[in-house]
Parts: C-alpha cells; structure tokens; sequence
C-alpha cells in the first residue's frame, strides 16, 4: 500500500541532494507509516515532521536521511542514539546493520518503542533515562546520533565517543539550532563542522536543558 510513496520519498530525498545510497536504501524498506499515529498515516511520507505524542515529533524525512549521512555508518558500526522518540531514527540505523543502542527520558514513549522494535523485530538495546549522560557500559561507541537540540554538546556523550568517531548533535538555543558533526581525532582533540538552520525539540537533562 506504501510503496510507491517509499519510493517516492527516497526520490525526494535523492533531489535534495542525500546521495548515500545505503541510507536511501534504509528509507526506502523503513516503514514509516509504522512510526507514526495512526491518524496522520495518510502523511506519513510527506517530508514533513509529524508530532508523536507527548509534545514530541517524529523527525522530517529529510532531516533523518541528512543527520544519518553525516554519521557515516558502516554495517556493525556501534551507534548511540540519544532521544529514541518514534523509534524511527533507530529503525533506520538498524536497517543499515548498526548495532543500535538507544536512550529516552520520557517513560511513554520508551514504552512505545519497545514495543514497536518487538512488532518490527527490530534487534536494537534501549533504556529510559537521561540521554545527556550517554551510556557508559557500552561505550565506546562509533558514532553517536542526538535527535533533540542541546546548548552544547554534552561532554559526557563526547567521552563515550570512540577515537574516529562522529557525533552528529543539533546546537544552539531552544527554537532553532544548528547541526554540528564532530569527529573524534584523539582524546582531547576534535574536529568539527556545523550546518545552519534546523529546529529540534530540547534535549532535556542534567547536560542539556532544564525542564521548564
């Protein structure tokens, strides 16, 4: 029933410049239609962010498909994704063959995904609490994926980022941020670059933003 909308959303993506195919590939067999209400399934392949529920949403299509090219997974690539929300980001990764670890504060809403990655046989590891603070049992991770915008980058998350690794992190203030992608070039030492103009939901936490 969605197929010919897949691929037309893969072709939308394509235009706008995503050219990783093994994430197009990903968008393509993701069912996103999965990953929203069942109300708004009918727009479930527009390249538009849909809300979820808890005032949260549901990442554009385009900005998954950007942020994810940016990651560079290689299949068996450890990611942490920080804001687990729909569980969609994290299909994504998964459909790519990374090893998915993934973290949200809002107890709802990791209800949700659990049960959606059992629906889905999605083999991914998720626990609810403070994703500012990462996962440091499993760390180091190959790159780290953040799905909410942050002040700065939370420095436990940079920790936890294995040397060579990326994180991919919106920055800046509560209404629009900009994307910062960061590789990890030593223990101290980073190199980094930022593309302007996204808007996030906060990333709430002890190294993010307070609650309101």
């Amino acid at each position: 029933m969605y197929e010919e909308a897949r691929r037309n959303l893969v072709a939308k993506l394509r235009s706008k410049g995503v050219s990783d195919e093994r994430v197009l590939q990903a968008v393509g067999k993701v069912e996103r239609h999965r990953f929203v209400p069942e109300a708004l399934r009918m727009h479930a392949y527009v390249d538009r962010a849909l809300p979820i529920s808890q005032g949260q949403t549901i990442s554009q299509p385009y900005t998954v498909a950007f942020m994810t090219e940016k990651l560079r997974v290689e299949p068996g690539d450890k990611i942490l994704e920080i804001g687990t929300g729909s569980a969609y980001q994290a299909a994504i990764l998964h459909a790519m063959g990374a090893k998915v670890y993934t973290v949200e504060r809002n107890h709802d809403l990791y209800e949700r995904a659990l049960r959606r990655f059992d629906e889905l046989d999605i083999r991914a590891h998720i626990r609810c609490g403070d994703g500012t603070l990462g996962w440091s049992e499993f760390a180091p991770f190959d790159g780290v994926i953040v799905t909410a915008g942050a002040p700065k980058i939370p420095k436990s998350l940079l920790r936890q980022l294995a040397v060579g690794g990326r994180i991919v992190c919106p920055v800046g203030d509560r209404e629009t941020q900009s994307l910062a992608v960061v590789v990890k070039l030593g223990e101290e030492e980073y190199d980094a670059e930022e593309v302007p103009a996204f808007k996030f939901v906060p990333l709430i936490g002890r190294e993010g933003w307070s609650v309101k």
